[in-house]
């Protein structure tokens, strides 16, 4: 009798056999490698394991002159950072990214619990490379409603064992760099770099059997082992190595990924920009600052001197350093009068990004920016510092706290005309509410010279009344005025003022741009809060 397997369904019974085919039955168990003869049936996967959000890797490379071709936004009532207006054919576009995706991860970091502005940094630092993890949108809202973890989700896309690639900087000892390149047997373009017990490139965190991906600043998949062994041997008393295990690698090749520097684990680096942050004391911040030239004339601005005690000495700021950005703007095209504005401007507390200036010229030779790779600094209680005695430094006067009584609200109507690069400002909002201020002005920009200080509130557009409009809708009122803008605007104390008291926000003159500029020092504070710089939509 031809036997029966059973596929966990049940058989009705029903000839007078039935007792003894049922003796016969027997349990099967498919393998699906050995295939099956019946092509009606359809084996499909677990249901939970369907259903479960997939993420999709995107690689990004830009030419020079090229952009990403993308615009990465907040959106009222939608949670993560979101993907829209890619260019037709762009960069963005054809790496596979879709309008509405959601941002995991930018180069292995995971980034939708970071603020908005954090993560436009990090891409603009990242140079002309990067890599993406996204979920679309329908995907993304689904992980969310089922309280799924993201971070997990993401995770879970590299693999177990899974460890990030590491920058090694090796300092040359008497003995040598203390390392072995070899190409691997069979493999075009692939070497593996073993170094000596207690050697250069053992402290460096070069580890036996490590797979080499890049060398000061060349990828090693476009060199010849002959053309490796010529670099190591002219480098002159240090070099630095992109290195990673070989369990790893096999995890970026799986996923189609490049491995870059930008995802590298750079402890050992040296020269590190450090992000500082200093809270205003009640003599200033405590520190000099003066513009130089470099032996290459590029312009930098140096710490010259810091007060002992100072909230700048308290924040680790070092004589002798460069400073990079001021809250997250880089310095590098501003003036000194410019630079000094942008730290007047930030009101009780700034930060600051700096670094050695033996830095500038390491990482360039590198082809990397040190942005990357910064370390933030937090100092103790800000509290604290308030009552240390600090020097006075007329370069950064005091922005003295005031009553409610003693706040006159600075309520301005902007006439702007579109200049070639536009209006010259852009719009921040506070994440999932109403409201939009001035996030940014552009120094010499029509929004400068109209009046406009960062930090306003904006309250008409062209007349309209946008304080409860979200700033997508904002900028709609913006475009639809052409080339012609009026903004009536209020500093955010003064506002919250009016607000309190029930007062209309009203403007009797137009301020002249001199009486504007001989205040600017002592300009209102941008809101204490939490905000979302959307510098793709300046205006």
């Amino acid at each position: 009798m031809r036997e029966v397997y059973q596929f966990n369904v049940f058989l009705k019974l029903t000839s007078s056999t039935d007792y003894e085919t049922k003796k016969q039955l027997r349990r099967f168990t498919f393998n699906p490698k050995e295939g099956i003869d019946n092509p009606a049936m359809v084996i499909s996967d677990d249901t939970e394991a369907v259903s479960k959000p997939s993420p999709r890797v995107c690689v990004l490379k830009k030419e020079e002159g090229e952009t990403f071709g993308f615009r990465l936004r907040m959106e009222k009532g939608k949670q993560g950072h979101i993907i829209r207006q890619l260019d037709p054919l762009g960069v963005a576009e054809r790496s596979g990214l879709k309008d509405g995706d959601r941002l995991l991860e930018v180069n292995e970091m995971f980034v939708d619990n970071v603020e908005h502005t954090e993560v436009a940094h990090m891409i603009q630092v990242s140079g002309s490379h990067l890599c993406f993890l996204v979920l679309d949108e329908k995907a993304y809202e689904q992980a969310v409603s089922e309280g799924l973890d993201l971070r997990e989700l993401a995770k879970a896309s590299r693999g177990e064992g899974w460890r990030p690639p590491r920058l090694c900087h090796i300092m040359r000892d008497t003995p040598g760099l203390g390392l072995n390149i070899q190409p691997v047997e069979g493999e075009k373009g692939k070497f593996t770099v073993s170094s000596v017990k207690g050697g250069a490139a053992e402290r460096a965190g070069v580890k036996k059997g490590d797979r080499l991906i890049w060398i000061d600043g060349a990828m090693v998949s476009e060199l010849t082992h002959s053309a490796i062994s010529r670099m190591v041997k002219k480098c002159n008393n240090h070099m630095t190595m992109l290195v990673i295990d070989s369990d790893s690698e096999k995890s970026y090749a799986r996923r189609k990924m490049p491995i870059l520097p930008a995802m590298a684990d750079a402890e050992n680096m040296p020269y590190r920009p450090r992000r500082l942050h200093l809270v205003l004391g009640p003599e200033g911040y405590g520190f000099l600052l003066r513009q130089e030239k470099t032996g290459t004339g590029r312009s930098v601005h140096m710490v010259t001197e810091v007060d002992k005690g100072s909230p700048a000495e308290l924040g680790s700021v070092k004589e002798g350093e460069m400073l990079l950005e001021v809250n997250g703007e880089s310095t590098e095209s501003l003036s000194h009068n410019q630079v000094v504005s942008k730290i007047r401007q930030s009101g009780q507390q700034v930060t600051l990004t700096t670094m050695p200036p033996q830095g500038q010229d390491f990482y360039t030779q590198l082809g990397l920016s040190p942005l990357v790779f910064f370390v933030d600094v937090t100092s103790g209680n800000p509290e604290e510092k308030k009552e240390i005695p600090v020097t006075v430094k007329p370069a950064l006067p005091p922005v003295e706290p005031q009553e409610d009584v003693q706040i006159n609200p600075n309520v301005r109507r902007c006439i702007l005309e579109r200049g070639s690069a536009g209006f010259g400002f852009h719009l921040g909002c506070v994440q999932q509410k109403p409201g939009t201020f001035i996030s940014q002005v552009a120094t010499g920009g029509p929004g400068e010279m109209s009046g406009l200080l960062q930090g306003d509130v904006v309250v008409e557009v062209n007349g309209q009344n946008v304080e409860k409009e979200s700033v997508e809708d904002v900028i709609v009122h913006v475009k639809r005025g052409g080339d012609a803008l009026s903004l009536l605007v209020v500093d955010q104390k003064g506002y919250d003022l009016l607000k309190k008291n029930g007062k209309p926000i009203t403007v009797n003159k137009l301020v002249p741009i001199s009486e504007v500029e001989e205040n600017v020092s002592s300009a209102a504070e941008p809101p204490a809060v939490k905000t979302v710089d959307l510098s793709d939509d300046s205006t």
